[in-house]
C-alpha cells in the first residue's frame, strides 16, 4: 500500500516538473509565421514516457492553466487569454491530445517502439487537426492555407522531435521502473 501511495505522490511530483519544464522551454521559440517553432512538443512526447497517457495530460493543462493566468509560458514569452484563445491557441490545446494519445500508445505497448512511434505521430496529427482547425477559424484561412501555415514547416522538426523522444524515453521511462517510480 505504501509504495502505491509513493508512485502516486512520485506521479503528481513528475507532472508538477514536466508542467514546469515546459513552461520554460516552451516560450523560447522561433517565430517563422503565425505558429512558431517551439521545444514545447518536444517536452510533451518525453513527458508520455516519463507520465503515460493521463498524468502527460494532465501535466499540460496545468502548463496551460498557467499559460492562461498570464504567466509568460507560451511561445515569445506570453501568456493570458488572449494567447489561449488566439491563433495559435489550438495548437496549445492540442498538446492535451497529443500526450493522451502518446501516453496511451507508449502505455498499452511498452517494449514496441514502432507503436511508439505510431502513438506519437497520431498524438501529433491530432494536435495538428485541431491547430490547424482554429488557426483556419482565427485567421479565415483557406484549410490549404491553414495547412502551409501550421503544419507543413513543422513536419520536418516534429519528426526528428518524436525521434529523439523515440531514443531517450524509453531510456528514461525503463531506469524509473527500474528503481521502482514506474510500474513496469
Amino acid at each position: 500500500m505504501e509504495t502505491t501511495k509513493k508512485n502516486k505522490t512520485y506521479l503528481l511530483v513528475c507532472a508538477a516538473l514536466m508542467a514546469a519544464v515546459l513552461c520554460i522551454l516552451a516560450p523560447l521559440s522561433l517565430p517563422i509565421g503565425p505558429v512558431p517553432i517551439s521545444l514545447a512538443t518536444l517536452v510533451v512526447y518525453l513527458m508520455t514516457y516519463v507520465l503515460g497517457s493521463r498524468m502527460a495530460t494532465v501535466s499540460c493543462l496545468v502548463y496551460l492553466l498557467i499559460g492562461l493566468a498570464g504567466l509568460p509560458v507560451f511561445s515569445g514569452f506570453s501568456g493570458g487569454p488572449s494567447k489561449l484563445f488566439g491563433p495559435t491557441g489550438g495548437y496549445l490545446i492540442g498538446y492535451l491530445f497529443s500526450a493522451f494519445i502518446g501516453g496511451l500508445f507508449i502505455e498499452k505497448f511498452p517494449r514496441r517502439i514502432p507503436l511508439h512511434i505510431l502513438g506519437l505521430v497520431l498524438g501529433t496529427a491530432a494536435l495538428y487537426f485541431v491547430g490547424t482547425f482554429w488557426l483556419a477559424f482565427q485567421l479565415q484561412l483557406s484549410a490549404s492555407a491553414a495547412l502551409a501555415a501550421g503544419v507543413l514547416p513543422f513536419l520536418l522538426g516534429d519528426a526528428l522531435k518524436i525521434a529523439v523522444a523515440v531514443l531517450i524515453g524509453p531510456v528514461i521511462r525503463n531506469r524509473l521502473t527500474e528503481t521502482g517510480l514506474l510500474a513496469g
